[in-house]
């Protein structure tokens, strides 16, 4: 007990001014924080960049996959009509394609009319939609997206207007791995 007494009386002794944290803690505790903040810094910046691109490549495989299904429902050759829906939609099958089967727009993948062969209720016309809505390009922040015709070059930057081949951003951007958005 005597011990105790003696601890708790040195132990009031001590002054406020020993009691605190030195500069040189101080400074060596912000440096550190700077340190840690600084490296963190760019990787949030990538790590966002980066969430951007599998956005867009995602959106990229969702058109390009539904203008494919829509090359084989609606295929033709010219004149000679050979997809399964231009064969039964013979009317509408010119309407909606270009001469290679492609889609005319992307606005024809949000729905075609069926009502030409597959039509049995009067009332409702059946429609095909090879998407719901035309994606949102991350990079852009629009629904704007740059158009390759079948007959055009990969690096093409004019589109034709005749149908819809390819999709691709319209963004001038690079991505992180040096890479333009526009050759995705």
């Amino acid at each position: 007990m005597r011990r105790f007494l003696r601890f708790t009386l040195h132990a009031s002794r001590v002054t406020a001014s020993e009691r605190g944290v030195t500069l040189l803690e101080m400074l060596v505790t912000v440096t550190i924080v700077l340190v840690l903040a600084s490296v963190a810094t760019p990787l949030s910046k990538y790590s966002s960049q980066r969430s951007q691109e599998l956005e867009l490549r995602q959106r990229l495989r969702e058109m390009r996959t539904a203008i494919d299904q829509f090359k084989v429902d609606w295929a033709r050759d010219g004149e000679i009509l050979t997809g399964p829906l231009c064969v039964k939609n013979k009317t509408s099958c010119k309407e909606y394609t270009g001469v290679t089967g492609y889609p005319k727009s992307l606005k024809t993948l949000l729905g075609v009319d069926l009502s030409g062969g597959e039509a049995t209720v009067r009332e409702t016309k059946p429609i095909r939609r090879y998407l719901r809505r035309i994606p949102l390009d991350p990079m852009t922040g629009t629904v704007e997206w740059g158009l390759r015709c079948y007959q055009d070059p990969p690096d093409a930057k004019d589109w034709c207007g005749e149908d819809v081949f390819d999709v691709y951003s319209k963004s001038p951007d690079v991505a992180l791995d040096k890479s333009k958005y526009r050759e995705w």
